[in-house]
């Protein structure tokens, strides 16, 4: 054998083995994703339920039924959940005066309120990991603030999720700030979440990373389903905010499937793989479903890196309904047709993912493949991580056609490297940072320099 083939073999023998390995599950996430309730889950569904009503336009100074006891309740719940780790969460509710909007979701001068708690991180605080959900319902008619809207699949089964992750993760501490957000006015427009996206882009928040709970509820009339022990994770390719100039670079080189949303959501799967191996994630290459949408959109459009977390099957007669019985067939988004030991399970799946990517260093800055000359070889450089505990940096790689990454190549404490015969033109390539506890951030895709 040639010298080159010689070490062709070993460096893939190196990857192959590397990839086949795996990370092994961290003993501290494991137990945050073992504390995960199918019961709390389920009071939490009922309990949203019981105010008959979360319409945006419905009442919000009755205590009882509306949007307003939905929303206080719910923030009393956090407040709660803070006291109990001794204040580790900034809880706050966030509220604005929407106008009428033109698609008459909303008829009169409306207040919207985003509540949120912001559980801080210990060493890299500025660098925000969001996940959400939308505490609002509606019937048929979403301007309809009167109508019974239960709304347990869409979206009391996100809020569950988000409350149950706050309550156990804020008893820990990470790295990075995390953002357990509730929004309202999704229904209407996805208001809530772009008041939240549009000041955190006003104000450069650093999210690295943004994640909706929206209809996980595992819908019972398609439990018998094949797939039936998965989640649904949708990402957008070409970015939302992408410029003409990127477009361009984009379209010379691919990268189509290499966003910084695709990253997080290959991310979120090979978390599954590890953290939840009888319920996995399959990953959805488009931004969301056909003539739908959720929260993760305004962020998209401002930017930020997001993913939509939803059922593997949805039942169209038991969302966006008005509670009635037709020819012997009942319509309504009620608590008996959620399946809560699936809503556990995707919970489980969000833990897992923000807590190791709020454990992680920052995702590298500044990747670049180095097109200098015409080589089959493949240059990389990045630049180095500010943080303390950094460890080294690893090269991924996948043939063009593979949803994920197959090969890694853990470099060492460098910011270049070199893959000796292994062409760029052949692959598509990423770089991850890794800290001294072994945890890995998302991957960041390299762009074409000439240095």
């Amino acid at each position: 054998m040639t010298k080159i083939s010689i070490c062709l073999l070993m460096l893939s023998v190196f990857a192959a083995t590397a990839s086949a390995q795996g990370e092994k599950p961290n003993p501290f996430i494991a137990n945050m994703v073992n504390q995960v309730s199918a019961r709390r889950i389920e009071e939490d569904i009922r309990k949203l339920v019981s105010f008959g009503t979360r319409n945006t336009n419905s009442a919000q100074d009755n205590p009882n039924r509306g949007i307003g006891a939905a929303r206080d309740w719910i923030f009393n719940q956090l407040k709660e959940i803070s006291i109990s780790c001794k204040g580790c969460l900034q809880v706050e509710k966030q509220s604005f005066e929407q106008q009428p909007t033109p698609n008459r979701r909303i008829l009169k001068p409306t207040v919207i309120t985003n509540i949120f708690a912001k559980l801080t991180g210990t060493t890299d605080p500025n660098r925000i990991y969001v996940v959400s959900a939308h505490y609002d319902s509606m019937c048929a008619d979403p301007a309809d603030g009167e109508c019974d809207a239960p709304g347990a699949n869409d979206d009391a089964s996100g809020v569950a999720a988000v409350l149950e992750m706050a309550r156990i993760m804020s008893r820990y501490k990470f790295d990075a700030s995390i953002i357990f957000l509730l929004v309202a006015g999704e229904e209407q427009g996805l208001l809530g979440s772009t008041y939240f996206a549009e000041k955190a882009k006003r104000e450069n928040w650093n999210i690295e990373a943004m994640f909706t709970n929206d209809i996980i509820g595992g819908v019972i009339t398609f439990k018998n389903a094949p797939d039936r022990q998965n989640v649904r994770v949708f990402s957008e390719g070409a970015p939302s905010n992408e410029t003409e100039a990127e477009a361009k670079i984009r379209k010379s080189v691919g990268g189509e499937n290499d966003s910084p949303s695709r990253q997080l959501a290959r991310f979120i799967k090979e978390t599954a793989d590890i953290y939840s191996p009888k319920f996995g994630v399959k990953m959805i290459f488009r931004r969301d479903r056909y003539l739908r949408s959720g929260d993760h959109i305004p962020f998209l459009e401002r930017g930020f890196p997001a993913v939509r977390f939803t059922e593997i099957h949805e039942d169209y007669n038991h969302q966006h309904q008005n509670i009635r019985t037709e020819n012997g067939k009942f319509y309504g988004d009620t608590p008996e047709y959620v399946d809560f030991q699936y809503v556990a399970n995707v919970t489980k799946i969000n833990i897992a993912s923000l807590a190791r990517l709020a454990l992680a260093p920052a995702k590298p800055k500044n990747v670049v493949i180095v097109t200098t000359h015409l080589t089959n070889d493949t240059e990389l450089k990045w630049d180095a991580s500010t943080e303390v505990d950094i460890a080294g940096y690893e090269i991924v790689w996948r043939e063009t056609a593979e949803p994920t990454w197959t090969n890694s190549l853990f470099v060492g404490n460098v910011t270049s490297y070199t893959m000796k015969n292994v062409s760029k033109d052949n692959y598509f390539f990423g770089i991850r940072a890794v800290d001294k506890d072994g945890n890995k951030s998302v991957v960041s895709f390299p762009r074409p320099a000439l240095r």
